[in-house]
């Protein structure tokens, strides 16, 4: 018998070896094509363990928009406005704080991109550090950046007992979301209340009550559905209430508020609502601090009593130092900086977005609770501690003289004959105080200046803004200078003093009290039908009826204008 040939053996080895790699090729082709699958249609089902959540360290930053939409869902993608339909939303005509400062760069001016900048005259920038971790930080900026502590529970100093759980204490962090979370239902809930309203021609909100979770990292806000809901919404939103101006907006992180039964866990635990809105936009110039974040700020957080979590998106840490005094008095709580935080915040009541409805003004008809511009005044002169309440009442032997407060400009919308117009006030019976409106580094020191005064005139500017310290029945008088600007004006402070419990007068100058007359003949258009020119644009007549004119007050046509306000002291 002949002896196989080592050759033979070889060759039926490798059959067999190839008969198991097919094999383990058709097991491993099984397993792949179901996995491939599941990866295409539903990628989340990888990301998240069989109870919903996943560990906030591993949650990708995209995770909410990688989760399929239905078409039918309500979808809103940065919804937008044609500038040129808010009729009834003006822009404040101002130059004395732009909202578009420069930068110094190589010994020259350009204009910066970034919008939210302190006033470049006030000397409030953010404080510097060196790169080694050098330079000093003021007390202050704790308000934009929360306290670290190495221990596990971190208790804040406030004068409620809200406690922050870090994430180190997994056993005490299942606890805490088992004792605050599961009671959830039992507490005010959504129902059929869509998430968000868009209604609004100025500023889109959206509120959510319930299990509700933060999470800045994703940019996200999370609204947990409970099992059966049918609830499908996917919404973007830019927290900053200048709906419809794109130029502002660009500037403005985007978050997704959206419904959904999956999402990241909690790290962190808070008792009080959320209120989330951005910095950014056109904060720097006084007018818009109060238009765009003061007002519509204390519209939707009042109602909590200070008992409110801040988290603000494109954060302005120099910002947050110069009005430090009001948001305290909105919130006892630290602000979180929505752009430095990683952590997953979990609230049970949540609101992206401020109310805001006209400049500078409150609807009482729509705003939580029914505040007014009256509460705006009496909220403000709290804040900074002012002893005047009203104005003062003369009667008949008057012991004290009423103090008029004129505001001074430098750069553009001058009085030119400051003198003769203190010398006619201080002959009708006034005590006259001359100010700049620069309340950039020192709000509390000019507020108490307005509060101590009875009257307040200025030209049409951002400085009259200051008119929220004066006490009540007090008199704002507005200078509107040449160029058919008597409607802006009007809304812009004429409106909103009123609405506040003041006394308001509207002042528009003629062409003989123009510095315009200097520039242009008698017989030009400028004169003739200056309203033609507003068809030009806001840059052209800023430009024109703004940052080029100065004001020469006829003080014998002006002077029944001061006559009134006398009368207004009197009962």
């Amino acid at each position: 018998m002949m002896k196989e040939r080592p050759s033979s053996k070889l060759v039926r080895g490798a059959r067999q070896e190839s008969r198991r790699f097919r094999l383990l090729v058709i097991v491993v082709g099984f397993f792949l094509v179901p996995l491939t699958f599941v990866v295409v249609s539903k990628p989340d089902a990888i990301l998240f363990g069989l109870s919903g959540k996943l560990p906030a360290d591993e949650a990708p930053a995209s995770i909410l928009i990688q989760q399929p939409v239905d078409k039918q869902a309500p979808v809103v993608a940065s919804e937008k406005i044609p500038t040129g339909a808010l009729g009834g939303d003006p822009k404040v005509v101002d130059d004395e704080a732009d909202v578009k400062p420069k930068e110094i760069r190589d010994g020259k001016e350009e204009d910066s991109n970034v919008l939210s900048e302190p006033d470049p005259a006030s000397g409030m920038t953010d404080p510097t550090h060196n790169k080694d971790g050098s330079g000093h930080k003021p007390d202050s900026e704790m308000l934009g950046e929360e306290r670290k502590d190495k221990e596990k529970k971190v208790t804040l100093p406030t004068v409620s007992n809200y406690t922050i759980h870090d994430n180190e204490d997994p056993s005490n962090a299942k606890q805490e979301e088992s004792s605050i979370f599961s009671g959830a239902s039992n507490t005010q809930q959504q129902g059929s209340k869509p998430l968000c309203d868009f209604s609004n021609f100025r500023a889109n909100v959206c509120e959510m009550r319930g299990d509700v979770r933060i999470h800045p990292k994703a940019t996200s806000v999370l609204y947990m559905e409970p099992e059966g809901s049918q609830r499908d919404e996917v919404w973007k939103i830019k927290p900053y209430p200048r709906k419809g101006d794109e130029f502002c907006l660009s500037h403005i992180t985007e978050l997704t508020v959206k419904s959904s039964k999956v999402a990241a866990e909690c790290t962190r635990y808070h008792e009080v609502p959320a209120v989330i809105f951005s910095l950014t936009g056109y904060t720097g110039n006084l007018f818009h601090d109060f238009t765009d974040v003061m007002v519509p700020l204390f519209t939707t957080a009042s109602q909590f009593n200070g008992e409110v979590q801040f988290l603000i998106t494109d954060m302005a840490l120099w910002w947050t130092i110069k009005y430090h005094t009001v948001l305290q008095k909105l919130s006892k709580y630290p602000i979180i900086d929505f752009s430095k935080d990683d952590q997953v915040h979990c609230f049970k009541h949540a609101i992206v977005g401020l109310h805001s409805y006209m400049e500078f003004t409150i609807d009482a008809t729509k705003s939580p609770h029914g505040v007014t511009m009256v509460d705006f005044n009496r909220f403000m002169r709290g804040a900074y501690s002012l002893g005047k309440d009203t104005a003062v009442m003369l009667g008949e032997n008057p012991k004290v003289k009423p103090r008029l407060l004129i505001i001074k400009r430098h750069r553009t919308r001058m009085f030119l004959n400051l003198d003769e117009i203190i010398a006619m006030a201080e002959g009708l019976g006034f005590e006259v105080v001359i100010d700049e409106a620069n309340v950039s580094s020192d709000i509390s020191g000019f507020a108490k200046l307005v509060n101590s005064v009875d009257v307040m005139m200025g030209v049409h500017g951002a400085g009259l803004t200051n008119c929220v310290f004066l006490p009540q029945n007090a008199t704002l008088i507005q200078i509107v200078p040449w160029g058919g600007l008597d409607w802006i004006s009007r809304v812009d402070f004429g409106d909103p003093a009123e609405m506040m419990g003041l006394r308001y007068k509207q002042y528009a100058i003629g062409v003989d009290e123009s510095s315009l007359t200097d520039q242009y003949p008698r017989d030009h258009e400028i004169f003739k039908n200056p309203i033609s020119f507003h068809k030009r644009g806001f840059e052209f007549i800023r430009h024109t009826f703004m940052d080029k004119q100065n004001v020469k007050l006829d003080c014998k046509r002006f002077r029944p204008v001061l006559l009134e306000a006398l009368d207004n002291l009197n009962p």
